[in-house]
């Protein structure tokens, strides 16, 4: 996600390495180049210039501090911006009872979904949800709504099967619901292709019947420039309460996510990046700020990791990986580990620096479906030849192929970067002193403590992992990194 803005933005930001001050001279090329990047990732046009009138504003009237290069300092005032843009600080849900929270948008958004995925997340919370179904208009709507309402364990209210009638539905699934024990309501509404009359009409009267604390704007990422007009008809039509972005993990722009909240005045506050029920969570602006200048969310990676991942295990594994003894069942149990955090190239995308690393990673090293085709070679494997590898000679490897449906070139490619990469991490083999440069890394920007300036030079000196040296065993001056040997993508690599 926001791949194509972090990447313009991190061409725009080296125009401003060596300054030795601050003038409206040498800002003017700087924010032109940062106007078009926002315009190219899909932001409105009258929400990215008043964005970089208020950078140059900033940016010429703010005195210079003596420890910070003037350049360092305009992408601190970037940073501060961009998160004020995206809504400054977290914005919670209203429950207040009744607590009833009504959704809303365009076909194909993903409200039905939304509606559940926002469930189990308030179910998680302590909270007793209970979903009524009010799509009236989408063949299968009411059906769907049912089926992930049982996948998160969570009662639903469906209306009459000949009803028509989405206020009348609405209205009797309430009254329903007063005998149940619950203490949130939430309510899936019809959407259409195009924001018209008919849709806005229904919605005005579903809305004035439920009177909900919370009206929920589902919109697509990939909205692009159609994100301000669909905003701002729901917004007249419902005064929408908060906005809720999804498919974030399939949109390289992310431009809607900056207009829908400025022209609405109304906080993000749910994102969705992925397909899973547990793909879901709040959207914090300064983290999400940091993501969009490849500063990455540390914080979220840790957070997504205590809920789906066994500490223990997760240890014990990094221990035997250290010390080299890491085997094929070691791997299986890391790749199963690695999946429920989700698509792995949005879970490197939560590290400092990845938006570079990404561009020198083999082509497909990410594609989930590499992992898979791992996975399958492994599971082809007995149990005595997942604990020694010494064991695949040729006759096996034939077998092993047929198991996984791949050719044996597949598997001897896998099984020897399996062997480079436990070399490498146990450090032996030709990058040695990789894993030690890799502890020591200097040039990641450190996390910032709440209001100081994070350390931006390694964004703007290009002092992130060079791959090309290290892929020849020799660390540059830019700094250790990860040889393309090294980690799951190097089992994918070509030769």
């Amino acid at each position: 996600m926001f791949s194509l803005l972090s990447d313009k933005l991190d061409q725009a930001f080296r125009r401003l390495k060596g300054w030795d001050k601050v003038r409206e001279s040498n800002i003017a090329d700087a924010l032109k180049d940062i106007r078009l990047a926002l315009l190219e990732a899909d932001v409105d046009y009258g929400v990215a210039r008043n964005f970089i009138n208020l950078i140059k504003e900033r940016a010429i009237g703010e005195e210079v501090i003596k420890t910070v290069k003037p350049g360092e300092q305009i992408v601190k005032i970037f940073r501060d911006e961009l998160a004020n843009l995206l809504g400054g600080e977290e914005a919670t849900l209203n429950l207040t009872p009744p607590a009833r929270i009504l959704v809303v948008g365009l076909n194909g958004a993903g409200k039905t979904t939304t509606c559940a995925k926002l469930a189990l997340r308030l179910k998680k919370d302590g909270r007793k949800p209970l979903l009524i179904a009010c799509d009236l208009v989408r063949p299968a709507a009411v059906d769907q709504l049912v089926t992930l309402a049982a996948q998160v364990d969570v009662p639903v209210l469906t209306p009459a099967p000949d009803e028509k009638n989405a206020v009348k539905a609405v209205k009797d699934a309430l009254r329903r619901a007063e005998g149940m024990e619950h203490d949130v309501v939430i309510i899936d509404t019809a959407g259409r292709q195009e924001v018209d009359e008919s849709l806005i009409d229904e919605l005005r009267k579903v809305s004035r019947e439920v009177r909900p604390q919370e009206t929920l704007l589902v919109a697509d990422a990939a909205t692009g420039q159609q994100a301000v007009r669909v905003a701002q008809a729901f917004h007249d039509a419902v005064s929408i309460t908060g906005i809720v972005l999804t498919k974030l993990d399939g949109d390289a722009r992310g431009g809607a996510a900056l207009s829908m909240r400025a022209v609405t005045r109304q906080p993000i506050k749910f994102i969705g990046e992925g397909e899973k029920l547990d793909m879901f969570g709040p959207f914090v602006p300064k983290r999400m700020a940091d993501r969009i200048l490849g500063m990455g969310d540390i914080v979220g990676l840790v957070e997504k990791a205590a809920e789906k991942i066994d500490q223990e295990s997760a240890m014990h594994s990094m221990t035997r990986m250290m010390s080299g003894e890491f085997n094929f069942e070691d791997f299986l149990s890391q790749t199963r580990m690695m999946q429920k955090l989700g698509p792995l190239e949005g879970l490197l995308g939560l590290l400092p620096g990845f938006s570079k690393i990404r561009k020198q990673l083999p082509e497909g090293a990410l594609d989930p479906k590499k992992l898979k085709h791992s996975e399958a070679i492994v599971l082809s494997m007995t149990k005595e030849e997942r604990c020694n590898d010494k064991l695949l000679i040729p006759s096996r490897r034939r077998r092993i192929a047929k198991g996984a449906g791949v050719t044996e070139i597949e598997v001897n490619r896998f099984i020897k970067n399996f062997r480079e990469m436990k070399a490498m991490m146990s450090g032996k083999g030709k990058n040695a002193g990789l894993m030690k440069a890799l502890q020591g890394m200097k040039n990641m920007p450190p996390m910032p403590k709440e209001g100081e300036m994070p350390d931006l030079s390694a964004l703007m000196d290009g002092g992130f992992p060079d791959l090309e040296a290290l892929t020849r065993g020799k660390p540059s001056r830019r700094g250790p990194g990860l040889n393309s040997a090294g980690g799951f993508g190097g089992l994918f690599r070509r030769r």
